[in-house]
């Protein structure tokens, strides 16, 4: 396994067409949304950023800064930063005084996207694994510190984002304040969520009949409905679209993402491989996942959670009523109130 380095080199701003807006009222302060693009440690390679704080924050520390990582398919925004009955989680964060940022890894979202995205999938073999998402994660990680002049952070990853933040603290504990792992991932006893077709492609694409399928992961459809509104699936769908004109273009439209992660499935988790190793964590550690989660059912949580041996606190909460998206549905509330009061209960 490849890590990111502890000794990175601090990266400065380097923002390509930094927007800034107001997006929210929070009492007499508004919450303030920034987006730019950071180098990642390959040449050519922009990650893209978006970052909310109260209008009025001056003071920054480890505690109340947060970077939000996405999973293997989806980007970060219709994830993070959709707004459903008016809020948004990352706007939930920034709302209760945290600098919130959310991320894209290379090859997903409004990042740069390997070339071979730009051809037949068949082309290419798969882009984008693990080993360069973790890096792309300790690019912005350090452009964080070093923009806010903090020692630590807050981690927060879903889905395959908690391999990203697991292996990253893994190898830089010192970097971390502390750490969320929402459906966390890790070696398999189920099927795979995604089937990897042979031979294996650069990258995947993904129709919203195939994504409203997989979000059902089982379920009656009048459940599916009622924990995720047709208005929200909707909502949801044409987010993912927008951060990817070119698979929108397409017809039907559709959503790409690298194939890298299926690639590193096939070679750690499917035939029972941990990507890093639990055990090496040393920050405080919350795990959390909703009960109908078919992606990542609860044995991979509990298998990550007996490995963490050495870290000074740890928890393990089960979200009733949901699935690997409780995020998106109607009892996201309950997930975003654990979080908080994980991220703002003192040491």
């Amino acid at each position: 396994m490849m890590g990111w380095r502890a000794g990175a080199i601090l990266l400065t701003r380097l923002a390509l067409g930094v927007c800034i807006s107001a997006v929210a009222q929070a009492g007499e302060q508004q919450v303030i949304e920034e987006s730019y693009f950071v180098p990642a440690d390959d040449p050519g390679i922009q990650l893209y950023v978006r970052n909310k704080r109260l209008e009025g924050m001056r003071d920054f520390s480890p505690g109340r800064t947060v970077l939000l990582i996405h999973g293997s398919t989806y980007p970060a925004e219709a994830s993070f930063d959709l707004r459903l009955d008016g809020v948004s989680w990352m706007e939930y964060l920034a709302r209760r005084g945290f600098d919130v940022y959310l991320m894209d890894v290379r090859g997903y979202g409004r990042s740069t996207r390997p070339e071979a995205m730009s051809h037949p999938a068949t082309e290419n073999p798969p882009v984008v694994h693990t080993d360069e998402a973790v890096r792309d994660v300790g690019s912005v990680v350090e452009h964080i510190l070093s923009r806010r002049a903090i020692p630590r952070l807050n981690l927060l990853g879903w889905s395959w984002g908690t391999v990203l933040a697991g292996a990253y603290s893994a190898l830089n504990s010192q970097r971390v304040e502390r750490m969320v792992l929402y459906a966390p991932m890790f070696t398999r006893t189920t099927p795979a969520p995604v089937a990897a077709a042979a031979p294996l492609g650069a990258y995947r694409t993904v129709t919203r009949e195939a994504a409203e399928q997989r979000r059902r992961s089982g379920l009656p459809d009048a459940t599916s409905k009622e924990i995720m509104p047709p208005a929200w699936l909707d909502a949801w769908w044409n987010a993912n679209l927008q951060s990817d004109p070119a698979g929108a273009a397409q017809d039907p439209p559709v959503v790409r993402a690298p194939n890298g992660v299926l690639d590193d499935n096939a070679r750690y988790w499917s035939v029972g491989k941990p990507y890093y190793d639990p055990s090496m964590i040393t920050v405080p550690t919350l795990l959390i996942l909703a009960e109908w989660d078919a992606d990542t059912p609860l044995s991979m949580a509990q298998a990550v959670f007996s490995r963490l041996v050495h870290v000074p606190r740890k928890r393990l909460v089960i979200i009733g009523e949901g699935t690997h998206g409780v995020m998106l549905e109607k009892n996201r509330m309950q997930l975003f109130r654990e979080v908080q009061l994980f991220i703002e209960e003192p040491d």
